[in-house]
């Protein structure tokens, strides 16, 4: 425990510093260039993703397994993703070529790190005004299609602790339908490694996996009840996967419980 702590210390250290100095100079660049792609800021956000995976398997002892990338559409699509860490970020974004991920308003707002976030195509939502957000986040959506992106969205809007009750928002539908493009569903099992606000990160094999894409043309609702249960099955099974395979990461009597169960369950 004591050496794992340290080890998740330094690995937030360089993180920090990683994150820091690339967010002022990408940041800075943002304020004096026309918003658009540029070959070399786009090479330094991936960089940004591949390094951070780099120093979780090589401090903490987190890899990263992605499995379905040949599931991604080469045209525009909507990526659908359960979120249970900050994982999830760094495994998606250098796969996915030009991504346009939705994020909240406030993240956009600070100095450097969001100048950069609106400069490679982020969209801002404003989760004080409700489902009144909505209709600028579509308009933003159509526009970064337009531009070749790939939007990607946290259908739940939050991490949420592995084998958690779900709660999978009615916006990623409204986008659905209005841009009427296939969405790709992710399951993950980061949680179980990089918990949200987790202070200790534990060693294991994050995996996310990219599933076949839902049609476009389907009624919203069939669309989210198809994507929550796809996205909860496959989650599911990730975790069960490295439980079985041995956790070395404290796990509670109610987590146990839950995972027994669900044990049972998949395997009945």
């Amino acid at each position: 425990m004591i050496l794992q702590a340290i080890r998740s210390i330094i690995f937030y250290f360089l993180f920090f510093l990683n994150t820091i100095i690339l967010a002022i100079f990408l940041g800075t660049i943002a304020l004096f260039k026309k918003r658009g792609r540029y070959e070399f800021g786009w090479a330094l956000a991936k960089y940004w993703g591949f390094s951070t995976l780099f120093l979780l398997r090589y401090i903490v002892g987190i890899r990263t397994k992605i499995i379905g990338v040949e599931n991604i559409p080469k045209t525009g699509c909507i990526i659908g993703a359960k979120h249970q860490s900050d994982w999830d970020i760094f495994a998606i974004f250098p796969l996915i070529g030009r991504p346009s991920f939705i994020a909240k308003k406030q993240l956009l707002n600070i100095p450097f790190f969001g100048w950069a976030a609106r400069d490679f195509d982020t969209i801002p939502i404003d989760r004080s005004k409700g489902s009144e957000a909505i209709p600028d986040m579509i308009i933003e959506a159509k526009r970064a299609i337009k531009r070749g992106c790939k939007i990607v969205i946290f259908p739940e809007g939050t991490r949420k602790a592995p084998l958690a009750e779900t709660n999978y928002r009615f916006g990623i539908a409204k986008i659905y339908q209005e841009l009427n493009v296939p969405v790709v569903p992710v399951a993950l099992n980061s949680g179980l490694f990089w918990g949200r606000n987790a202070l200790v990160l534990w060693p294991g094999v994050a995996t996310a996996k990219f599933l076949p894409p839902i049609k476009a043309g389907l009624k919203g609702e069939e669309m989210l009840k198809q994507l929550e249960e796809t996205i909860e099955k496959h989650s599911n099974e990730l975790i069960l996967e490295a439980y079985k395979e041995g956790l070395t990461r404290p796990i509670s009597g109610d987590f146990r419980q839950k995972l027994e169960k669900l044990k049972s369950n998949l395997s009945g």
